[in-house]
């Protein structure tokens, strides 16, 4: 079954648009990650990815925690990630929701070869070996997914 996968920061959360976000991050301070705004369209994505789903395909996160970890801010970023997605997309019910240490590599992930990847980062989508996709790119390649005009 294929996977479609989505990072966050950067990619459908914007994480960085909040105000002074790097500072916070660097005091560990986790609002950043509840406090993003969005990338893009969320009800539209929504709708895709329900349509999807219902046709077979499996929804997956995989996001990063931060590059400074200790075990609580972890736990307090993973909890904020997790806030956010069901605020943001609250009618999606994922398959898989992977918020791994920074860096873990995401190819680590997939479960078939025709895995999906939407990240900001171009090493992700290179490493990923199949394919992977800019975030500017989510909503045409679901539509083509679901069989209609990009």
């Amino acid at each position: 079954m294929r996977t479609i996968w989505f990072d966050m920061d950067g990619t459908i959360a914007n994480l960085y648009g909040v105000d002074n976000w790097l500072d916070k991050l660097h005091a560990y301070d986790p609002s950043p990650y509840a406090e993003a705004g969005v990338m893009l369209n969320m009800s539209q994505l929504a709708r895709l990815l329900n349509q999807l789903q219902t046709m077979g395909y499996k929804l997956g996160i995989i996001s990063w925690l931060s590059k400074c970890p200790t075990a609580e801010y972890d736990r307090l970023v993973g909890a904020a990630k997790v806030w956010w997605l069901e605020k943001h997309l609250a009618s999606v019910s994922w398959d898989e929701i992977k918020i791994v240490p920074h860096g873990m590599p995401k190819e680590w992930f997939k479960q078939s070869e025709d895995d999906i990847l939407f990240d900001d980062e171009a090493k992700n989508r290179e490493n990923w070996d199949g394919d992977a996709y800019e975030p500017e790119m989510i909503i045409k390649v679901l539509k083509a997914l679901l069989g209609r005009c990009w």
